[in-house]
């Protein structure tokens, strides 16, 4: 244990750990996909409903909020967990492998959901604390916006928050090190679709045609001058596409072609340019063809933008747990999403990365279908929350 860190929640924690890595590993092998979470949302309130919790359910649909109550203040904080799965196969042979075909948890929202759960247990026990624990349990993560659909369903009104925290484990990081930073910690997430219409004809007479595949050629060719001719350069800044479509036999040109991206930025200014910029360069790259082409763009999540105080007392909290050392409270941002980013628009928080070890093995990261949480995670996340909790309302 270094030195200035607490060993009481951690210790006691690690007292039933052998537990939580059932409960994990029970969830794990019981994927459930974004709205259809009502399996882990059966087991997550009927152990919050053991520790003598007030159980609150179907908000956002599927979601679960718990709360605890001790002392007489009235500051309250709220922890969230996701509870999703993805949609693919699982290709890990462990016993816990996904008993559902083509789900699996591959992005450690189990042992998410543990860990906040480890501390729900903890923290009914102990009452170190004054004020109103809400422990939120959301379905969604996954490109659903479950966040959004909890907060229109009320989130904030019914159980008001002076601050909400969320937290992402991530291997490739040093295990049990915590990152964060104020300001932007996770980019944007857009869906950008394009499609490209021509004229169709034989493929031994292209000059009858106006071919939509060699339009979308130099479209994506064009896009790469959006970052590097049409961006500040220190706006950081993903336009990647991802998946092109066109035709149907090797001797005709066809009618039209459909890509398909995404947009990444730490800034909706920097994504409202970005998007008109590509406007005008699919529109323009298409006509000087004789072909058209339009741009089509869906929002998913905003950019995860921390709160600095909040930061400050996240730091503090993971200090306690992992010493100093092993705290950076200026991690680089990254260029995935997270719809957490809708609780923090709404209320002061932070979001921060919790390392699962360097040594990962290849192909074993989030996503992967030969991804599996490192269990050993689960008492130092769930005394992060404790420690939070305390640092944040400490002294009953």
């Amino acid at each position: 244990m270094a030195a200035g860190t607490s060993a009481k929640p951690q210790e006691e924690i690690a007292t039933y750990h052998d537990e939580l890595i059932a409960i994990r590993r029970d969830i794990h092998a019981h994927p459930e996909l974004a709205y259809e979470e009502q399996r882990t949302s059966d087991k997550v309130a009927a152990l919050l409903e053991s520790y003598g919790l007030q159980v609150h359910r179907g908000m956002g649909g599927t979601g679960v909020v718990a709360s605890l109550e001790c002392g007489q203040s009235n500051r309250a904080i709220g922890l969230r967990a996701d509870m999703d799965a993805l949609s693919m196969e699982e290709m890990n042979a462990f016993g816990h492998k996904s008993a559902n075909p083509g789900k699996m948890h591959a992005c450690g929202h189990d042992g998410h959901t543990t860990m906040l759960l480890g501390a729900a247990r903890y923290l009914s026990q102990n009452h170190d604390f004054n004020g109103t624990v809400h422990f939120i349990f959301q379905p969604a993560e996954e490109g659903r916006a479950g966040a959004r659909k909890m907060i229109d369903d009320g989130l904030f009104e019914k159980f008001p928050m002076d601050g909400v925290f969320g937290m992402h484990n991530m291997p490739g990081l040093e295990e049990g090190k915590f990152c964060m930073r104020p300001g932007p910690i996770m980019a944007s997430g857009e869906v950008l679709n394009i499609r490209v219409s021509g004229k169709g004809g034989h493929g031994a007479r292209p000059e009858q045609t106006i071919d939509p595949i060699l339009v979308a050629a130099n479209i994506v060719t064009a896009l790469q001058s959006v970052v590097s001719r049409n961006t500040d350069p220190q706006d950081a800044v993903v336009v990647s596409i991802t998946k092109i479509n066109a035709g149907s036999a090797f001797n005709i040109i066809p009618e039209t072609a459909e890509m398909a991206g995404t947009i990444r930025t730490f800034d909706m200014d920097v994504q409202e340019k970005t998007c008109a910029a590509i406007t005008r360069l699919v529109e323009g790259v298409a006509a000087g063809f004789g072909a058209r082409a339009e741009a089509d763009f869906k929002l998913i999540y905003p950019p995860t933008v921390n709160w600095a105080s909040e930061v400050e007392t996240a730091a503090r909290a993971a200090a306690k747990v992992v010493g100093e050392e092993n705290v950076d409270r200026q991690c680089r941002p990254m260029m995935g999403a997270e719809d957490f980013a809708f609780m923090l628009e709404d209320v002061p928080g932070c979001y921060v990365l919790l390392g699962a070890g360097l040594d990962e093995a290849p192909g074993s990261g989030l996503h992967s279908p030969h991804y599996d949480f490192n269990d050993d995670l689960l008492p130092l996340g769930a005394a992060y929350w404790v420690e939070l909790v305390n640092t944040q309302m400490g002294g009953a």
